[in-house]
C-alpha cells in the first residue's frame, strides 16, 4: 500500500492561489511529510518549454484543441517524470493546476466541452487523478483587478492566457462552479474574498484529515508487512 496524496490548487488568475499553496506546502512539511510541488504548464524541461509557447504573447491565436493538446502533452511528461513516480515514493504532490483546469479553460473557456477534454483525460491521466482539488473561488472583475495589480508591482504583463476578456474568464470561472457542483467530496470551494490568513485557515482545516488518513495507512501498511 503505497500512502502517497496528491493535491491540486485552482482557481481563474488573481485569486491567491499560488500563495496559499505556498503557505499550505509550508505546512505540510511542518507536520512531518515529503512534499513535491510543481506547476501546469510546467514542471519539467519540456513542459516548461511547452508553458511559454501556451503563455507567451507573441505565440498569438492559437486554436483550442491545439491548446488543449499543449496543456496535456506537457502534463503527459509532468505525469511521466515527476508525480507518478513521487507518489509511489510515498509522497505527497501538491500541484499549481493540473487537469480540472483544462476542463474549465478548455472545456468552458474554448468551449470545447467536456467531452473532448475526458477524452484526453482518460488517456494521459487515466486513474492519476487528485485525492483533493481545492478551487480558491472570485468574482473575475475582481481577480482581475488583483493580476493587474500584481504583475503592475512585478513589473510584468498579464501572459496570452491572463490577457484574454472578462468574458473568457466568466465562462472559465462558471466552468470551476460547476465542476466543483459535480463532486463535492472531492472538490472544495473556497471564497478567495477572505483575508489571506483566514484563507490559509480554512485550507488547512481541509487538508488536515487527509493527512491523518495517510498516517493511519502508513500505520497500517507496517503492520501488515
Amino acid at each position: 500500500m503505497n500512502s502517497g496524496l496528491f493535491i491540486t490548487f485552482e482557481g481563474i488568475d488573481g485569486t491567491g492561489k499560488s500563495t496559499q499553496l505556498s503557505r499550505a506546502v509550508r505546512y505540510i512539511r511542518k507536520c512531518g511529510h515529503r512534499v513535491l510541488v510543481t506547476r501546469e504548464p510546467g514542471g519539467t524541461r519540456t513542459g516548461e518549454r511547452i508553458r511559454e509557447l501556451l503563455l507567451a504573447s507573441k505565440t498569438g491565436k492559437l486554436a483550442p484543441l491545439a491548446e488543449l493538446a499543449l496543456m496535456y502533452a506537457a502534463r503527459a511528461q509532468l505525469l511521466e517524470e515527476r508525480i507518478r513516480p513521487a507518489l509511489a515514493r510515498g509522497a505527497i504532490v501538491v500541484s499549481d493546476r493540473y487537469n480540472t483546469a483544462s476542463f474549465a479553460y478548455q472545456g468552458y473557456g474554448r468551449g470545447l466541452g467536456t467531452p473532448a477534454v475526458r477524452a484526453f483525460d482518460r488517456v494521459i491521466c487515466g486513474t492519476t487523478q487528485p485525492d483533493m482539488t481545492i478551487i480558491l473561488d472570485l468574482d473575475p472583475e475582481r481577480a482581475r483587478g488583483r493580476a493587474l495589480e500584481r504583475d503592475s508591482q512585478k513589473r510584468s504583463r498579464l501572459d496570452r492566457i491572463e490577457a484574454q476578456g472578462l468574458a473568457f474568464h466568466k465562462r472559465v470561472r462558471a466552468g470551476y462552479l460547476a465542476i466543483a457542483r459535480s463532486a463535492p467530496e472531492r472538490i472544495k470551494l473556497v471564497p478567495a474574498d477572505q483575508s489571506i490568513e483566514e484563507l490559509q485557515r480554512q485550507i488547512r482545516e481541509l487538508i488536515e484529515p487527509l493527512l491523518a488518513g495517510r498516517e493511519q495507512n502508513s500505520r497500517l501498511a507496517t503492520r501488515k508487512s
